[in-house]
């Protein structure tokens, strides 16, 4: 059963970053436009309860996209709003999101010390 479970979640996840380079191929879009766009998508489809049941089917194959940073936010936001009232709309973003900020923050910063900058020519 977990074979099936990776399969899926190679699919919509897949389905989800083709769907962004179409984007980017086909429009005029700029990718952060793009990038914007897939977060306040997740949020939507989260607030509307259809990115839960893709969450259930897929599994981080919905949630690893950027996409699940918007229903990470949603989430947050939700369970905020009932813990502890209108203020949990300010705190549940951040809160839910913290972890996953604070490793992107320091890993960017281990990877420019690692890395070295130049001109791209």
């Amino acid at each position: 059963m977990k074979t099936v479970q990776y399969i899926y979640s190679f699919l919509v996840g897949g389905a989800i970053c083709v769907f962004g380079q179409i984007l980017i191929d086909k429009t005029s879009l700029t990718p952060a436009r793009i990038l914007t766009s897939f977060v306040v998508a997740g949020v939507a489809l989260t607030a509307l309860g259809l990115y839960e049941p893709l969450v259930d089917f897929a599994g981080a194959g919905a949630t690893v996209p950027i996409s699940g940073f918007g229903y990470l936010m949603a989430n947050g936001i939700k369970n905020a709003l009932t813990d502890n009232g209108i203020l949990g709309i300010l705190s549940g973003a951040l809160t839910a999101s913290a972890a996953g900020i604070a490793c992107a923050i320091v890993f960017s910063y281990l990877a420019a010390l690692i890395s070295r900058p130049g001109d791209k020519s």
